[in-house]
């Protein structure tokens, strides 16, 4: 008889208040509070961005800044729901460096990924999502290795024998510098195409049969 699925939302309480005390690498000195995954809980499509920028350090919440605005408009005009997704974090604390009266996104080092990444791997385990999407570089080096890159493989469907399909594209923030300038309309197409291709994964559409 097939032993019942663990409640996905219970377990996901319990990683979040776990996650709240992690020392496991210095970040936790200079942030905030620890920035946990959020959304459903049963979702089949996950994203996974690189780490809490600043209006999320303060909120305590993932993508709910100026690059989460981007997110949640490139999740509509993908016609995929927010609510339906599960949006985390490869890293849960924000790191930064000081200029002037401005906290500036610094990009973690592997050793501060490679730390963060129990908490990762716990949250797609209790949410099984059937597909990972990584949102940048770091989230995609998380779960891909450090050899992975974006120029090379952006767009593509990765099978990972027992584990999520994994698909990389941008990440919002690198759309939201890119914005108004050169290249910046074609890189948000692309954005989206990539996460039309996620949701085609999900639900095939019967057109391309």
């Amino acid at each position: 008889m097939r032993k019942p699925r663990a409640d996905p939302a219970a377990q996901l309480d319990r990683l979040r208040e776990e996650a709240s005390g992690c020392r496991d690498c210095p970040l936790w000195e200079h942030a905030t509070q620890t920035v946990f995954g959020e959304g459903s809980p049963r979702a089949k499509l996950m994203l996974v961005g690189e780490q809490p920028g600043d209006s999320e350090d303060r909120q305590g919440h993932p993508f709910v800044g100026p690059a989460g605005r981007i997110l949640d408009e490139a999740l509509r005009d993908a016609g995929i729901g927010r609510a339906d997704t599960y949006v985390t974090n490869a890293v849960k604390h924000f790191k930064w460096e000081p200029r002037g009266k401005r906290r500036l996104h610094k990009t973690p080092a592997q050793r501060e990924i490679d730390a963060c990444r129990q908490w990762l791997e716990r949250e797609i385990a209790a949410v099984r999502p059937a597909l990972v999407v990584c949102l940048g570089a770091t989230a995609a080096k998380s779960l891909l290795g450090a050899a992975f890159r974006i120029t090379r493989s952006r767009g593509q469907v990765i099978p990972r024998e027992g584990l999520p399909d994994v698909l990389a594209t941008y990440h919002p923030s690198y759309l939201l510098r890119l914005r108004d300038r050169p290249g910046g309309e074609e890189a948000y197409a692309q954005f989206v195409a990539d996460l039309r291709t996620a949701a085609r994964r999900l639900v095939p559409d019967k057109s391309d049969k």
